[in-house]
């Protein structure tokens, strides 16, 4: 049987982790970035966010997925190298396999141990479709390592097109310039390929309040349990003393930036401490844990064509509030 290949490229730095929390603790105002949010037990949370009856863009878009995917296929190039960023369980490419019949699939995340063992499942599934998992910091370097690149040349597909695959609307977590960096990155690793690639992205736009700021605050405080988890994971990496009891979730929308925020409050004044380092919070005060844009279909067109793609379009859901793009390159 087939196996898939495995590549790491991205190696945590320690000191350099410990170096960027402190920097963004003693910030005005604080900041944690939001990468942090998924240790083991974040990461859980995230899964059971998705469940919520509030958090819409999960379901939403796998509603625009199964309606619209034989119009995708139309666009995406038969025999594609389906390249899946933040694949993590890889569900979202492996309902497509059906119907963009990739000829073969990449799956990057952080660390190859992510993908391991989906990926061994997925390959005795697809046993005729080459696999490989990439451990990589896409977020710092969109590029597709020298030995990936050997790898699909010794399956005959080095001139392949390439289908960047981004699903969940994770391009929100980027400000508008660092989409537009990453973007152009996605259309360089596309043009590496033969002609008909292209970016198929998933992209949550602007919608009443009412829908948006629940999504990010439900009832049942998995949110918000997911943001103060941040907290136990600062203390674990930094050694700082935050107890999350004494924090709050805050999350709303901010109109002029298009983008939701998410805050952790400090419930009255305390001093967190750290080898090396300490700050002070005053009751009230706030730490930035993430930034999520909405977009107008009209605004991330201009952002795609700004990056380069030539005729984007998209599909999305009967209300509105999802889109799926594709552009081609």
């Amino acid at each position: 049987m087939p196996q898939p290949h495995f590549v790491q490229c991205y190696e945590e730095d320690q000191a350099a982790v410990r170096a960027e929390l402190a920097q963004g603790l003693r910030g005005r105002p604080a900041q944690v970035a939001p990468k942090f949010f998924y240790d083991p037990l974040g990461s859980r949370l995230f899964d059971a966010i998705t469940a919520l009856p509030e958090y819409y863009p999960t379901r939403t878009e796998a509603g625009v997925f199964a309606q619209h995917a034989a119009a995708m296929a139309a666009h995406v190039p038969a025999g594609a190298v389906m390249v899946d960023l933040g694949a993590g369980c890889c569900s979202k490419a492996a309902r497509l396999f059906p119907v963009l019949q990739p000829a073969a699939y990449v799956a990057v995340d952080i660390s190859v141990d992510y993908l391991r063992e989906t990926l061994v499942r997925l390959q005795g599934e697809h046993p005729q479709r080459p696999m490989l998992g990439l451990g990589l910091d896409f977020s710092a370097d969109l590029a597709l390592p020298a030995e990936v690149r050997t790898w699909l040349a010794g399956h005959g597909l080095a001139q392949a097109p390439r289908c960047v695959f981004y699903p969940g609307s994770s391009i929100g977590n980027f400000s508008p310039p660092e989409a537009l960096r990453l973007l152009r990155q996605a259309r360089a690793l596309c043009r590496e390929g033969g002609p008909g690639g292209g970016l198929l992205i998933g992209v949550d736009r602007v919608k009443p309040l009412e829908v948006l700021e629940p999504a990010y605050d439900d009832a049942l405080g998995v949110t918000a349990a997911f943001n103060r988890n941040l907290l136990l994971h600062v203390n674990r990496l930094l050694g700082t003393d935050f107890a999350p009891r004494r924090w709050r979730h805050v999350a709303h929308f901010n109109g002029g930036e298009s983008r939701i925020e998410m805050h952790l409050e400090a419930d009255g004044a305390q001093t967190v401490r750290w080898p090396g380092g300490e700050r002070h919070f005053a009751d009230g005060e706030r730490i930035h844990t993430e930034n999520s844009y909405k977009w107008t279909p009209e605004a991330f067109e201009a952002l795609l064509r700004e990056a380069g793609f030539a005729t984007p379009r998209h599909w999305t859901d009967p209300q509105g509030w999802f889109s799926v793009f594709w552009a081609g390159v």
